[in-house]
């Protein structure tokens, strides 16, 4: 059973430092063990943890960026435009989704959420199923009489 009168630590954790510059009687005496001269032979010698002799320092290396950045928590998304849909509808196709949208090249990555935005025209009725939508191609879409479905 373990109890205070029979703790004992272990053998190397009570290890004593080497003793130099006592003399002639240790065999670290003189220069005790740090070399004739120079900027380590010295007390208080050495460079700082952040010196990379020579080499330009990462304080320098890193760009002078100011100010708060949130890109960690930044979303993605595959951008798909009117003008797409448009061509799109010149092919036929009346409902358009994520794999319409992948099997046409619009879009590449079919990780990322489609959003779906103003840019160009639309003239065709169509049924869109995306993600995301701004409120402008919202109302472009069923302007020309169209069907928009967001998750």
């Amino acid at each position: 059973m373990l109890s205070l009168n029979n703790v004992k630590s272990t053998a190397w954790s009570r290890k004593t430092s080497k003793r130099v510059g006592r003399w002639n009687g240790s065999w670290k005496w003189t220069f005790c063990g740090r070399g004739m001269n120079g900027q380590n032979s010295r007390s208080g010698g050495g460079t700082a943890a952040w010196f990379e002799w020579g080499q330009t320092p990462l304080f320098r290396r890193m760009p002078k960026l100011k100010g708060f950045s949130n890109a960690m928590f930044t979303k993605e998304y595959n951008i798909v435009n009117l003008s797409d849909l448009e061509v799109l509808s010149s092919k036929w196709i009346t409902e358009v989704n994520k794999e319409v949208l992948l099997a046409n090249r619009i879009i590449r990555d079919k990780n990322l959420e489609v959003k779906l935005l103003a840019k160009g025209e639309l003239k065709a009725k169509l049924t869109v199923v995306v993600d995301r939508a701004s409120a402008s191609a919202k109302e472009a879409v069923e302007k020309a009489w169209g069907k928009i479905e967001t998750k």
